[in-house]
C-alpha cells in the first residue's frame, strides 16, 4: 500500500480524515484474527481493530510493524482503521465454531494497537467487534475467552457489553505512578488518575447481579520509574486489581514478541539515570515492595502475567 503523505509515488490510500494531529486511513482487512505466538502464545488469536496507535508511546515495540520506515518515525501520527473488521470477524468466528463447536477461542485484544484509542470514541469499531463476539450466543456457542489490553478510560463506555462476557480480563496499562514520568515517556496518553478511575468504575459497575465481573490486571510494562514521593500512594492504588504484572524495559529474547526499544525512549531514559544506572536493583526493589504491600494481589512477571487465568 502507498499511503498519502508517506510515498513519492501515486498513493493507493488517501487520508480519510484528520483526528487531531493524526492522519486516518480506511482499509479493508483480509483477516482479523491472527494466530498468537511468542509472548502471548497462550491465546489462539490476537485481534487488532486498528493499525497504528494515536498514543504513540515512546517505548512502544509496535512501531516496528509500521508499513514503512517513515511511518515508523511518525508513530502516533497515523492510524489505519480496518473498516470491514466486524464483518470479517463474524466470518472468522463462524469458521472457528464450525470446527470447534464446544471450545471458545482465546482472544487477546490488542497486541500492536490500543482498541480504545481516541478514534474509538468516534468510530466505535471495537464496540462493534464486542457485539459480534457476543452474538455467537445466538447460535448456541460460548463467547470467546477475551483479554482486553488498553490504557484508555474509553473502555468504560462499553460496560454494558463487557458485563456479558463470562470470561473476560481487562489489562489496564499503567507503567508509572508519576505524572511527570508519564508525560516524558507517553505524553499523548491518558493521565494515571483517569486510568485508575476507569478501572474502579468498571469494577464497581459490574457485579454478579448485573452480569459477570471481569478479572482486572494492571500491567506495569515496561516498568518505568516512579518518583519516591509517589511510590507509596501508587502501590496502594494498585490494590483495585486482582493481578499486577511487571516487566523490565523491553527484554529481547527468542520467546518474546518485542521488536526492541525505540531510540526515542532510550534518550528519555538518560533523564532518569538514578533509576536506570542500577536498573536491576531498582526493578527488584519495586517488585519486593509490591509483594510486601499487596498481599491480596497476585504479582506476576513478564510473559506469565499476560494469560487470562
Amino acid at each position: 500500500m502507498m499511503y498519502e503523505g508517506y510515498t513519492n509515488k501515486i498513493p493507493t490510500k488517501f487520508v480519510s480524515e484528520q483526528f487531531g494531529n493524526t492522519n486516518v486511513y480506511l482499509q479493508n482487512a483480509k483477516s482479523l484474527l491472527t494466530k498468537a505466538t511468542g509472548f502471548i502464545g497462550a491465546y489462539d488469536f490476537t485481534l487488532n481493530p486498528y493499525r497504528g496507535c494515536q498514543y504513540g508511546c515512546s517505548y512502544c515495540y509496535a512501531a516496528a510493524f509500521s508499513p514503512n520506515s517513515q511511518m515508523r518515525q511518525d508513530w502516533g501520527k497515523w492510524v489505519i482503521l480496518k473498516e470491514n473488521a466486524a464483518e470479517i470477524l463474524e466470518k472468522e468466528l463462524q469458521k472457528w465454531y464450525a470446527k470447534n463447536i464446544h471450545q471458545a477461542p482465546r482472544i487477546y485484544m490488542s497486541s500492536v494497537t490500543d482498541p480504545y484509542q481516541p478514534l474509538e470514541s468516534q468510530h466505535q469499531l471495537t464496540r462493534r467487534l464486542l457485539e459480534v463476539m457476543l452474538d455467537v450466543r445466538n447460535y448456541g456457542y460460548s463467547t470467546p475467552i477475551l483479554v482486553i489490553q488498553t490504557r484508555s478510560p474509553i473502555i468504560t463506555r462499553d460496560i454494558d457489553y463487557l458485563q456479558r462476557f463470562q470470561r473476560l480480563r481487562i489489562n489496564m496499562s499503567i507503567p508509572t505512578g508519576s505524572e511527570s514520568v508519564r508525560k516524558d515517556f507517553e505524553p499523548r496518553s491518558p493521565s494515571i488518575r483517569a486510568r485508575l478511575n476507569s478501572i474502579t468504575k468498571v469494577k464497581q459497575s459490574i457485579d454478579k447481579f448485573k452480569g459477570f465481573p471481569p478479572k482486572i490486571s494492571i500491567t506495569i510494562t515496561p516498568l518505568l520509574p516512579t518518583l519516591p514521593v509517589d511510590e507509596e500512594n501508587f502501590i496502594q492504588n494498585l490494590s483495585i486489581a486482582d493481578r499486577v504484572v511487571i516487566q523490565d524495559f523491553h527484554p529481547s529474547n527468542k520467546n518474546s514478541l518485542i521488536a526492541g526499544t525505540r531510540q526515542e525512549a532510550e534518550e528519555i531514559k538518560h533523564k532518569y539515570a538514578w533509576w536506570y544506572d542500577s536498573e536491576k536493583s531498582s526493578y527488584q526493589r519495586f517488585k519486593e515492595k509490591l509483594i510486601s504491600q499487596l498481599s491480596d494481589t497476585e504479582i506476576k512477571e513478564g510473559k506469565e502475567g499476560f494469560g487470562y487465568e
